[in-house]
């Protein structure tokens, strides 16, 4: 299974709009879709952990993709996003997805403090890909159960269906390596929403992060400048991004995504208890950097 074309750059991961009982709220979640898809990206990520997917039940995680995958009609690939322990669990997960129409998965390790195996590991990913039948990117997120660049490599050469790795590691040395040591067809997409700019002038094949979820017209300036090779405008863009995502990075930080989109017209909605939305002082400090954002967009046009 290849990894195909259709899988690169800026690909957002969706937030999930609750109500105040933690109900979904579908119709801003169609808003936020068409939104993303306006905004320029080229996939689209549910139930990650931005979406506060670690509480989301199958149904609701099957409506969500149901939902966006109807709201896209085809325009972009959708990528399920799968938190969950027990293979048992992640592969009918992984199955639905399939179901619900999603043409790729990012899965997470197993999550609870126990670590598995690096052998167990290895068959967890192999399971769900060839069970599922979906292309599979690993989303190296888990820091009691984080996948060194040999382990991933391995699991990249056993299993032809994991086309790649997230990787959510701050040191970008652990990125370029495994730039450099991935196998032929393979894919990395970055996660540090710091590093962005350094990520894709290494050569990353995109990003599904924060910022593109909170920034989306901002990040997809920044792809299409490094693609381009304007390297100084590029990085006057990131210095905007990296203050946006200094002040976006806190508890809560899926309801800081969620105010940072209210901004942008993407109706304001609730996280999941026991998350709470940021307080006045942090909203006042996320919007003042969204709004240097659009003057750095506005000059690197």
């Amino acid at each position: 299974m290849s990894a195909g074309p259709q899988f690169f750059g800026v690909i957002p991961p969706t937030t999930t709009p609750f109500d105040a009982e933690g109900n979904i709220l579908f119709d801003a979640f169609r808003t936020q879709v068409r939104f993303m898809v306006e905004s320029g990206v080229h996939g689209l990520c549910v139930g990650g952990s931005s979406a506060e997917g670690h509480t989301l039940e199958m149904g609701e995680l099957q409506a969500l993709l149901e939902t966006a995958a109807e709201t896209l009609d085809g325009k972009l690939p959708l990528i399920a996003g799968v938190i969950i322990n027990s293979t048992r669990q992640a592969v009918d997960r992984c199955k639905m997805a399939a179901r619900a129409g999603s043409v790729a998965l990012q899965v997470t390790p197993p999550h609870y403090v126990f670590r598995p195996s690096d052998d167990a590991i290895v068959d967890h990913f192999r399971a769900i890909a060839e069970e599922s039948g979906l292309p599979v990117l690993i989303y190296n997120v888990v820091p009691w159960c984080y996948l060194n660049p040999a382990l991933l490599i391995r699991i990249m050469r056993e299993i032809p269906g994991v086309i790649g790795v997230k990787q959510s590691n701050g040191d970008l040395k652990l990125l370029a390596d495994l730039l450099q040591e991935i196998p032929e067809g393979k894919l990395v997409f970055t996660a540090v929403d710091a590093l962005l700019y350094s990520s894709f002038a290494l050569g990353a094949h995109g990003t599904i992060a924060a910022n593109p979820a909170a920034a989306p017209v901002a990040v997809v300036k920044l792809w299409d400048l490094v693609q381009a090779g304007r390297h100084d405008e590029a990085l006057a863009l990131h210095r905007k991004l990296l203050t946006f995502w200094n002040a976006l990075i806190c508890d809560d930080l899926p309801a800081c995504i969620k105010y940072a989109q209210s901004l942008q017209g993407v109706p304001l909605a609730l996280p999941r208890a026991p998350m709470r939305m940021p307080d006045e002082a942090r909203k006042r400090r996320i919007a003042d950097a969204f709004a240097a954002i659009n003057g750095a967009e506005r000059a690197a046009a």
